[in-house]
């Protein structure tokens, strides 16, 4: 299961993380966030030792949204030691998004 990311724990779990996490920015009221909500579940379990994986709610984290310049969602964010090396935006499968991911392992 993916951990919720908010501003109290961002810095240490994202930007203090020494294994690359997987940021998923999302909103409870878009549809393609909930279709790929599971998916981002789904590589939390499987790279759990691997990977960090975490969900930011654009509409309770706001500032972190914007920060990054999130414009769509959802928008999945790859950070390495504390910064974005890659982003998606938009729905994407398991094959996707792990093919992503694999470049930082």
């Amino acid at each position: 299961m993916s951990m919720e990311i908010t501003e109290k724990n961002f810095e240490e779990l994202v930007l203090k993380n020494d294994k690359p996490v997987l940021v998923d920015f999302w909103a409870s009221w878009c549809g393609p966030c909930r279709a790929v909500g599971p998916v981002i579940d789904q590589i939390a379990e499987d790279y759990k030792d691997k990977v960090v994986v975490g969900k930011i709610n654009v509409d309770e984290q706001p500032s972190l949204a914007q920060h990054f310049s999130v414009m769509s969602i959802p928008t999945l964010c790859i950070f390495q030691d504390g910064e974005v090396v890659n982003r998606m935006v938009g729905a994407r499968s398991y094959e996707d998004i792990t093919a992503e991911l694999s470049q930082y392992l």
